[in-house]
């Protein structure tokens, strides 16, 4: 975690933040982007002191997207003439390993909080839409672009924005590759709210981690798992589902102390144990 190259993370529990940190390049997603995301998310979901992330980009916006020259050493595949079977075996899984760098934040038990301003771009967007909660500064402006550089967007955003803003925001966005703006964005579900400037998004972003950490971390995660693996379940298999980690983390420490807390008329202070 100390030799990042593209990410700057901020250990303040019981919040961590995840900066994406090449402001020159607009935090366009090169090669170390797409490497030490699974690192990281991988530490913070295993740190008990950390509750919440928030994911934020440092400089003038959230990030433009992937950096398509600085990739290209990494998939020499993609233009490659000779397009036979090895090729597209040899892309396939280089695919599934980027796809992870987007899939570790949904894997990640904490909350993950979103805080864009400036452009989400393409790869951008990928990102935020694996985050649970998703805030924005008015500047913000967001495009699901792959269609207009001729590709498709193959890391996960065609699986999860659908289920964000349902599947007519979600192909009109994929067909056009326009840029929405933030108000657009917060009228079609994409973003929970909008605020003024930078400064009032991390604020805002940070009240919001804490009020996530205040509750009972547990709960908190199973309440994310339980949500993840209900996305595109029958209610009823999500009820037999809920049923069994109910049933895992009950009886805790935390809800002990929530009773005790609640008898003695005072704030509970949750362990996660």
């Amino acid at each position: 975690m100390d030799d990042l190259q593209f990410y700057v993370v901020e250990k303040k529990p019981p919040i961590a933040w995840v900066y994406l940190n090449r402001p020159e390049k607009k935090n366009a997603m090169n090669p170390p982007a797409w490497r030490e995301a699974p690192i990281i998310f991988k530490d913070l979901d295993q740190d008990p002191e950390i509750r919440v992330i928030i994911v934020a980009g440092k400089g003038s916006c959230f990030s433009a997207g992937i950096d398509l020259m600085a990739m290209t050493n990494e998939l020499p595949e993609l233009m490659d003439p000779n397009q036979k079977g090895g090729t597209k075996w040899s892309l396939v899984h280089k695919i599934y390993e980027l796809q992870e760098t987007i899939t570790c934040i949904e894997k990640c038990r904490k909350p993950v909080i979103a805080a864009v301003h400036g452009n989400c771009i393409g790869a951008g967007l990928d990102m935020i839409t694996a985050c649970d909660v998703r805030i924005c500064s008015k500047d913000a402006t967001f495009s699901l672009k792959e269609a207009a550089v001729a590709i498709v967007a193959d890391v996960g955003v065609l699986q999860r924005i659908p289920h964000i803003v349902g599947q007519g925001h979600a192909r009109e966005l994929a067909y056009t590759a326009r840029l929405i703006d933030a108000q657009r964005a917060k009228d079609i579900l994409l973003v929970n709210d909008v605020y003024e400037d930078h400064e009032a998004l991390m604020e805002a972003a940070e009240k919001l981690a804490v009020e996530m950490a205040d509750n009972a971390p547990l709960a908190v995660m199973a309440c994310k798992n339980v949500l993840n693996y209900g996305i595109g379940k029958s209610i009823e298999d999500g009820l037999k589902y809920v049923g069994l980690i109910s049933t895992d983390i009950i009886p805790s420490d935390d809800l002990y102390e929530a009773v005790g807390a609640f008898a003695e008329k005072r704030k509970p202070k949750y362990t996660g144990k």
